[in-house]
């Protein structure tokens, strides 16, 4: 009998185990539940040429932005601004409507539209990050405020960068770090429920690339890459473990979220920039390979089925070989796009046209599988995301729910 109870037991997880990966999953944060840009959905449509995704709902967006959205628990979190005013909208995923709403002050002027930071999801709340400095917490059923911090007030910088604070908050257990780029405060972390400071660290200036929470060779950490450079600190209290300088014309705008392979780091610039990979044993970095030939102004690459694959300027799709750099591949007509990797494809938003194209990231030579336009054929430069079989983009005027199933 207790072999029998063990075997259903056991086919009880496999089929939850299966039901999430078939059927759909939560996209919490800003490049997904791993922070890697990667679904782990299967079964969907693949064959846009004879079924189209369908367009499902369209909601307008007032703010001319590109911050992308975060799904959890059947909601949709956005920052959205009107008036000089930031608007943090939940939206219920499947119907398209406005659940609750929470507005605060956040002017100024940016050419290329507004919020650009992604809101975080994370056990039961919502937490958001505005161009100025201003952190939120939210109650994620509700939209109550638990909390507000303005971390620029509390931690000075010497200068912002150019289109003021881009990066995404991201959660480490009840942590939640932000990179307010103060002198004393390149990287703060704040207790999830209280939002007071648990550490703060560094004296960098900051750019417009999110942290990371990545564990190398059997060493937990936290990754930002920013003015100085590459760096490592230890979560449990901020202390740098090492700093890898990595120089650009204009140092502040490393915008291109690093991206974990194994225990190494995959790093991309442009403006004269370069892209390499780095291995850290031991807190010690040191840079396996370097080149300029892939340049990321700040669409960040996915790794998938031992490949990278993204933007590069002016106008490529490429994908190259991790080990050593070499390019597998290189296609014209995608400037700034986004990519998404799920189900053994690839599907990449065309930056300068919205077209969305799907990939076969196995393939020796650039393979299409299909592609079609789902807002309008207009300028879009954030990044698709994928949760319960259902695709999300956007560009500056709306954003639009697609049926990927």
């Amino acid at each position: 009998m207790a072999g029998i109870k063990h075997t259903v037991m056991i086919a009880f997880v496999l089929m939850f185990v299966l039901w999430g990966a078939v059927f759909g999953s939560d996209w919490p944060c800003f490049r997904g539940p791993k922070a890697d840009g990667i679904s782990s959905e299967t079964g969907i449509n693949k064959d846009w040429n004879k079924k189209p995704p369908a367009v499902l709902w369209k909601i307008p967006l007032t703010d001319n932005g590109m911050a992308c959205p975060s799904v959890a628990d059947g909601r949709l979190y956005i920052v959205d601004n009107k008036d000089k005013v930031d608007v943090v909208r939940a939206i219920d995923a499947a119907a398209g409507k406005e659940v609750w709403r929470f507005t605060y002050p956040e002017g100024g002027l940016w050419p290329f539209g507004f919020t650009v930071a992604t809101p975080l999801a994370y056990d039961g709340k919502v937490y958001t990050w505005s161009r100025s400095g201003i952190a939120h917490c939210f109650k994620a059923a509700t939209g109550e405020k638990l909390w507000e911090r303005n971390l620029v007030a509390d931690y000075p910088a010497a200068k912002l960068p150019d289109m003021k604070l881009a990066s995404s908050p991201v959660a480490d257990g009840q942590n939640i770090i932000f990179l307010p780029g103060g002198k004393e405060a390149t990287a703060a972390a704040l207790d999830k429920d209280s939002g007071k400071t648990v550490w703060q660290s560094g004296k960098s200036k900051v750019s417009y690339a999110s942290p990371l929470v990545a564990t190398l060779n059997g060493r937990k950490q936290i990754i930002i890459f920013v003015a100085d450079g590459l760096f490592g600190l230890d979560p449990k209290d901020g202390k740098e473990l090492w700093h890898l300088p990595w120089p650009t014309n204009y140092d502040d705008k490393k915008a291109a979220t690093p991206v974990i392979i194994g225990g190494r780091i995959f790093i991309a610039t442009t403006e004269g920039g370069e892209t390499g990979l780095i291995d850290v044993k031991d807190d010690k970095p040191t840079v396996v390979w370097k080149h300029k030939e892939m340049q990321n102004h700040f669409a960040t690459c996915v790794y998938y089925h031992d490949r990278i694959i993204g933007s590069s300027d002016p106008s490529f799709l490429m994908c190259i070989e991790p080990q050593t750099g070499k390019v597998i591949w290189k296609q014209a007509g995608f400037q700034h796009a986004q990519v998404l990797g799920i189900d053994d494809t690839v599907i990449a938003l065309e930056g300068n046209s919205g077209v969305l194209v799907m990939i076969d990231p196995t393939a020796a030579e650039y393979k299409e599988l299909g592609r079609f336009t789902p807002l309008g054929g207009n300028m879009s430069w954030c990044a698709p995301i994928m949760a319960n079989g259902r695709l999300f983009v956007r560009n500056p005027k709306e954003l639009a729910c697609l049926d990927l199933k």
